[in-house]
Formats: C-alpha cells, structure tokens, sequence
C-alpha cells in the first residue's frame, strides 16, 4: 500500500522539526557550557530538500532563549523565506552561508568566541598538541587570517579555501569553528577545541618548559579519536554516539523549553 498523500507531505516537515530541536538543544548546550558571546557568533544547519536552506538564530536573542520554532530559516543568500519578526545577522550569514555553499558535508556549522578559543587563535602556532585531547585536531584544523568582521563577500573565497575538508577552523585573532554533518557532531568537535584552548593556555600560564608527543604518535592519537582506521588493537566507535545521547539528556533536564 502506498504513503497517503498527507504523510507523503508530512515527512519533510517532521524531518525540518527535528533538526529544529538538535539545532535549538545545540544553542542550549553552548549557553550551558559559557561558550557564548551575548547574542553573537552563530550555529546554522541546512534543512535537508533541494531548496539550499538553512537554520540560524535569529539575531538579538541569547542563546538561552533559542528555541526550535524561533530559529529564522533563510536562504543563501541571507533572505528569511518564511515570515519571521527577528532580523539575521549579516556577519553570521556571510561565514555561514560560504561553508554550506562550498561543504556538501557541512550540514551544521558552529562559530565561537571564547575566551581559550580567542587566545589561541591570537597565538603564533595556533593549536599544539600538548594533550591528547587537543590532538584530535592534529593536522586536521584549518588556520584563516583576520581580515576585519566578517561583512565583506570577498572574504568567503579566502575562508573556504583555508577551511579546505577540516572539521575545524582557527579564526586568527578572532575565534573558533567547526563543522558537522549534525549539530551534534559540529557541538561535540567545538567543546573538545575549546577544551584543547583552554588547556593551551593553562599550561603555557604556568610557565614551565612543555613537552609535545612525536609527531607519529600525534597523528596516530589523531586517527584514534577522528575514528579513521588506525591499526590499533581495539577501536571505539561508540564514543561520540553515547557522548549525545547524554547530553541531549542533560538539556532535557536544564533547558526542556528548547523544544517549543
């Protein structure tokens, strides 16, 4: 028997309403986290279908406030393509909608600006592996000079191509990016940088003379933790799954309304 029409029409709203949800408990996650920075920086997400749209925050509200049916669905080019009363910002439109344009596989894209993140990305040798958290990112985190806010269009060409296929990007002088195939994938990848930031900075605050792991070690841990085949004698591929789940429990817990 075939679909009945309604729920053939349905489904991709059922689709939109769920990633409106992980989306939304994403911005609830950062607000929890003291990842924010007032009613700046951005996390987006394409809506799956052929129209090239995706979510973003509508600009003026905290994070805290972000719930699935506020987020404002746009377009590529920054235009809103359903009635909304919040304006978007120009800024976020101009990072975000380069990488979804140019990354088939950045379905969700998460930008920062904290205080771990922004202190690398003024350092010299951006991101050291000094621990094994931070090199999961080891020769997998794009650098890209800072060239003013993001408002300018011709500076979307320069961000991808520094972007290249990374998960992550360094902002110089400015913050933290990374990307996703789902907002949680893109969540989990930005708490470990700013994890792997904030432990930079605290250890090059107390000053001692610090020690890094052979390059081969490094890229071996890399793949470890990135889950690319490694040759290792055991292998966990449940890690960033379970690591979800939980969370999304945790938001169930401080922030139930994300889903209103």
């Amino acid at each position: 028997m075939s679909a009945s029409p309604h729920r053939a029409d349905q489904a991709p709203l059922d689709e939109e309403w769920r990633l409106r949800r992980e989306l939304a408990a994403v911005y609830r996650l950062v607000a929890h986290f003291r990842m924010t920075d007032l009613i700046f920086t951005h996390i987006s997400a394409r809506v799956p279908g052929p129209e090239h749209h995706f979510l973003i925050n509508p600009y003026g509200l905290l994070f805290e406030e972000i719930t699935a049916s506020n987020l404002v669905k746009v377009d590529l080019s920054g235009r809103p393509v359903e009635d909304t009363p919040h304006p978007v910002n120009p800024a976020g439109f101009v990072i975000h909608s380069a990488i979804h344009a140019a990354r088939p596989d950045a379905h969700c894209v998460l930008h920062t600006h904290t205080k771990a993140g922004c202190a690398v990305a003024a350092q010299e040798d951006g991101l050291l592996p000094l621990n094994q958290i931070s090199m999961e990112f080891y020769g997998r985190v794009g650098y890209h000079g800072y060239e003013g806010v993001a408002l300018n269009l011709a500076e979307q060409r320069r961000l991808v191509a520094d972007l290249a296929g990374h998960p992550a990007l360094i902002l110089r002088n400015h913050g933290l990016l990374t990307v996703g195939e789902t907002p949680g994938e893109a969540f989990l990848r930005m708490y470990y940088l700013d994890k792997a930031c904030e432990i930079q900075t605290t250890a090059m605050a107390g000053g001692a003379k610090l020690t890094t792991p052979d390059p081969d070690i490094c890229e071996l841990t890399a793949r470890q933790l990135s889950g690319e085949d490694h040759g290792s004698d055991f292998t966990d591929d449940q890690a960033y799954t379970l690591a979800w789940s939980a969370l999304l429990r945790l938001v169930e817990r401080v922030a139930p309304d994300h889903r209103d």
